[in-house]
């Protein structure tokens, strides 16, 4: 576990809602003096999927979680994009007056953030861990996105009775939809490839093993492979570890991999 850094102030513990544009984003921030890690969520997820790896991490860092956009306690927005929940990172650090660097951890969608902003953002991350996500890979054609359109039409009579349990966001299945192919589109090798290969600070990949919802087959680990490039490109990059859950159960059956990947980028940052 990090030690508390001395010389930073003890920030006391806050949980409450951040307003940025036309919405509201519910924030928990456990405060206290060590390195901030800002937990980025998948794409429909919330923050209580990040409990296992903040137990293990324990409290020697400061734990910042946040519901995206119409997610959890967030309140509904008429901007779903990709680019805004980029900016809304910004906003969240803002607000909770996060001066030192952070290491951002992301899952899924989560990880596509947390790439963006990483490569964005140079000299303002001290390190990433992206979680079976962010592999550059051209999987969007137009079937996909037939494919895409129709489980979520499907799924449009079910969406409104899992939203009061949390298990579902305040997103039409449109949204939905669109939201996934806009990652279809990031994910290809033209538009991510270039964004990993800017990243200079160090980043560690846990990657999960199988399916992910909505794939087929072998689709899934087809995908993973094209994170295998930029390995070779940029040495900044690198797995830490290759768990054997799938995509959906990563964060609750190999939180510790996910755990011990940041204390790696901790140390990593150390070395600098």
């Amino acid at each position: 576990m990090t030690s508390p850094n001395p010389t930073s102030p003890t920030i006391a513990p806050w949980t409450g809602m951040v307003a940025i544009d036309d919405t509201e984003l519910a924030v928990t921030d456990t405060g206290g003096t060590g390195i901030p890690v800002v937990y980025l969520n998948g794409q429909f997820a919330t923050q209580g999927y990040w409990r296992r790896v903040i137990a293990d991490l324990g409290p020697g860092y400061r734990h910042i979680t946040f519901d995206e956009r119409a997610r959890g306690k967030s309140k509904k927005s008429g901007d779903y994009s990709f680019d805004t929940c980029v900016r809304d990172i910004d906003a969240i650090l803002a607000a909770r007056g996060v001066t030192e660097k952070p290491i951002l951890v992301g899952w899924s969608y989560g990880a596509y953030l947390g790439a963006h902003w990483t490569s964005r953002n140079p000299d303002g991350a001290l390190g990433a861990v992206l979680v079976d996500g962010a592999f550059p890979y051209d999987w969007l054609d137009e079937a996909m996105e037939l494919r895409i359109r129709k489980l979520f039409k499907r799924l449009s009579w079910v969406l409104p009775l899992a939203r009061p349990t949390g298990l579902a966001p305040r997103l039409t299945a449109h949204q939905q939809a669109e939201s996934n192919i806009e990652i279809g589109k990031l994910s290809s090798v033209a538009a991510l490839g270039p964004v990993l290969d800017a990243i200079t600070v160090s980043v560690r990949y846990v990657v999960a093993s199988g399916t992910s919802f909505g794939s087929r087959g072998d689709e899934q680990e087809k995908i993973r492979a094209g994170l295998d490039a930029v390995l070779d490109r940029n040495p900044h990059i690198a797995i830490s570890a290759k768990v054997a859950s799938n995509h959906g159960a990563i964060l609750r059956k190999d939180f510790r991999a996910i755990a011990d990947a940041v204390r790696e980028v901790e140390t990593l940052a150390s070395t600098r």
